[in-house]
């Protein structure tokens, strides 16, 4: 009987062996075969109109843009037009870290790319416990954008409540990282839930459909101008961003 035993579990233990193992071997094959593919887009212009009078270009992606080709990401040129940073998802609430995270953080540096990473932030779970899961997860380095946070959905919590988790999350993440993070947050949710307590911190404003700059009275490092944008070396739709000054300026914000 115990020899029995012993010999299921002997079994058991190759199978689920064997399993994990063709799991592992499968979902190689897979990002194999979406890495070829993502080397194999290739577009002539961006698909959007870029705003004019800006020197400093960038987009944000997570998991939705599936493996990316960072090397022709680099590469595209559009009438001297360029994507220079990029902002990549590391992070969501309590626990989750996004898929991509690791490969986006390691290659897009690899290919010459001034890389930030962000927190999406769920304003139902505490701000603190929401930093420690970003700070484990990214490690920055200089010359990186400082952190950032997207913000923008209450999920029914109110105001107040909202802006005291928020405020712990940046006030953890910019004691572990030492510099002051970015938000990320739409003009209208800006507007409306963190004018007069956050502006102080470095802003990414989203503001789609318009033509010179985002519509709001404060000062603004980064907009997000288009959601739709076309990008070779990514098989999705891409998030496009620029720089509200010249390379100085762009240089004196990175992690010293």
């Amino acid at each position: 009987m115990a020899r029995s035993k012993k010999k299921f579990t002997r079994n058991l233990v190759l199978f689920l062996a064997g399993f994990f193992m063709a799991g592992a071997l499968a979902l190689f094959g897979y990002l194999w075969w979406l890495e070829r593919r993502a080397a194999s887009i290739r577009y002539k212009e961006f698909g959007i109109t870029i705003p004019e009078g800006y020197s400093i270009h960038g987009i944000d992606v997570s998991r939705y843009q599936n493996v990316i080709n960072w090397d022709l990401v680099k590469g595209m040129n559009v009438q001297g037009i360029t994507i220079d940073f990029v902002f990549v998802k590391a992070t969501e609430g309590n626990g989750d870290a996004d898929f991509y995270f690791g490969r986006n953080w390691k290659r897009a540096k690899e290919a010459g790319l001034t890389r930030g990473a962000y927190h999406f932030f769920l304003a139902t779970k505490d701000g603190t416990v929401q930093a420690k899961n970003f700070i484990s997860t990214v490690k920055f380095s200089a010359g990186d954008l400082p952190p950032a946070v997207d913000v923008e959905q209450t999920y029914g919590v109110k105001k107040e409540l909202l802006q005291q988790r928020l405020k712990a999350w940046l006030y953890a993440t910019e004691l572990a990282c030492g510099v002051k993070p970015i938000i990320y947050t739409n003009v209208d949710f800006y507007k409306k839930y963190l004018a007069g307590e956050f502006d102080d911190y470095p802003l990414w404003a989203a503001h789609y459909l318009q033509p010179d700059a985002p519509r709001i009275s404060r000062q603004w490092h980064f907009w997000q101008h288009s959601e739709r944008g076309k990008v070779s070396g990514i098989d999705a739709n891409v998030d496009f961003n620029v720089f509200n000054g010249d390379s100085t300026a762009f240089a004196n914000l990175l992690i010293k």
